[in-house]
């Protein structure tokens, strides 16, 4: 089975071994063609706390860590300034 991958912008790193990232998913409107955007936000397992705020990371789906958080950071991809 294969394993859910999203990337996404670190968006909060306030919590210890967490971070939010938001992922960004674009589809054109059916009947209108317009591109619209919609922003899902998860909660990711950072066991370094290596990532901060707008760092471009890949988050990899897992076993259940907490009562919200199901993904952890499988690497990141680019740092914020």
């Amino acid at each position: 089975m294969a394993v859910k991958e999203r990337v996404g912008l670190v968006v909060s790193d306030k919590m210890n071994k967490t971070v939010v990232v938001a992922v960004e998913n674009r589809v054109s409107h059916t009947k209108y063609g317009k591109t619209v955007v919609s922003t899902k936000r998860y909660k990711a397992h950072d066991e370094e706390n290596q990532c901060k705020v707008g760092d471009r990371v890949r988050i990899q789906e897992t076993r259940p860590l907490s009562r919200t958080k199901r993904w952890t950071v499988a690497d990141i991809l680019t740092t914020a300034n």
